[in-house]
């Protein structure tokens, strides 16, 4: 930090580039271009795709129905249409088996949300892609540094869109984001349309808009970076702790796991029946959780024209979801409290 300050460059300069190259190269991908956050790196993909000629207004996109809003905003932001799909309720990510009977004429594009921390990829899902020629964009907001058979979440798609919003896995000092990708083209036009739709300094050729991660996040995150994999390793052992430890309750429900690779446990969620009940006794016993998220897109106010959808799984994720503590500081002796305190619900 002292650096970048001592510098006087605080916008675009090497910080920048160094932590795009070392994302780009942890992620095993060819581009990674720094943002202001997440849901402007989902933002400028989609527009991007829009300036190529790839979409048009009015296009659709499937993306899961109980994803966080910023996945929506993004496709809305760009006058294209959210098409929901159903979650496995097992897993909570996108149900790969409900996706072909989504798709029409106008999908032009699949939205995989790796949500808490778990790869949605499947093999179905790439298959699907390839037989309707389909853009697979990957919302990786929460998952930096988890693993489909040894390649890393943000490189198993067209593009991806990463949020280094402070409690992320990597996470900054304040907001940040990225897109990561293979396609050259795809990559330059983002870069272009972050800069206000400049590549000419007071030449705009596009309607872009101001978007960048300045030099001190990028300092911060490109330290962080190095650490990343060792943290992912300290949320694994928590969970793996709470699997194993909390007692067999039909009143909850742990997370499956079938692949620890594939899992960097962002957030660390429960389901229960109770889960307004579980909550308030946590708290007062000095546990705190929170709920992602108490009301599911199809549900808010910003989008009431689909009030009045149903989808029956992402309601009751949504309505039965707790999420533990979960984070690479916590101590041994925090992490067995939360054990012993469920464990004792109930009782």
């Amino acid at each position: 930090m002292s650096r970048v300050i001592d510098s006087g460059w605080y916008l675009q300069g090497k910080e920048n580039a160094v932590f795009e190259a070392n994302y780009a190269k942890y992620i095993g991908i060819k581009y990674a271009i720094g943002c202001a956050n997440g849901l402007d790196a989902l933002i400028l993909i989609l527009q991007a795709y829009k300036e190529l000629g790839i979409m048009a207004d009015g296009d659709e996109v499937i993306v899961p129905a109980n994803t966080y809003i910023a996945s929506i905003l993004a496709i809305t932001e760009n006058n294209l249409v959210p098409v929901l799909v159903e979650p496995d309720i097992t897993t909570y990510q996108i149900d790969d088996s409900k996706i072909e009977a989504a798709i029409t004429p106008k999908t032009k594009a699949i939205m995989l949300v790796h949500l808490y921390g778990q790869c949605a990829y499947t093999e179905k899902i790439g298959q699907i892609c390839k037989s309707y020629n389909l853009k697979l964009i990957e919302d990786n907001a929460q998952a930096h540094g988890c693993l489909y058979n040894g390649k890393k979440t943000g490189a198993l798609g067209d593009a991806a869109g990463h949020s280094f919003y402070p409690g992320k896995n990597l996470g900054a000092l304040g907001d940040g984001g990225a897109v990561t990708t293979d396609n050259e083209e795809l990559a330059e036009m983002i870069r272009i349309i972050a800069n206000y739709g400049s590549s000419k300094k007071y030449v705009f050729k596009y309607k872009g808009r101001n978007s960048r991660l300045d030099e001190i996040q990028a300092a911060v995150l490109n330290v962080k970076l190095k650490y990343l994999d060792e943290d992912n390793n300290l949320r694994k052992q928590t969970a793996k702790k709470y699997i194993k430890e909390i007692e067999s309750n039909t009143d909850i429900i742990m997370p499956t796991v079938s692949d620890w690779d594939s899992n960097i446990f962002h957030i660390f969620p429960i389901r229960t029946g109770k889960r307004d009940e579980l909550q308030v006794y946590l708290a007062d016993k000095g546990v705190q959780t929170l709920i992602h998220y108490p009301i599911p897109p199809h549900k808010q106010e910003c989008y009431r024209e689909w009030n009045g959808l149903s989808f029956p799984i992402t309601e009751q994720i949504h309505r039965e979801e707790l999420s533990l503590p979960m984070s690479p500081v916590l101590r041994d002796e925090e992490v067995q409290f939360v054990i012993d305190t469920v464990n004792q619900y109930g009782v």
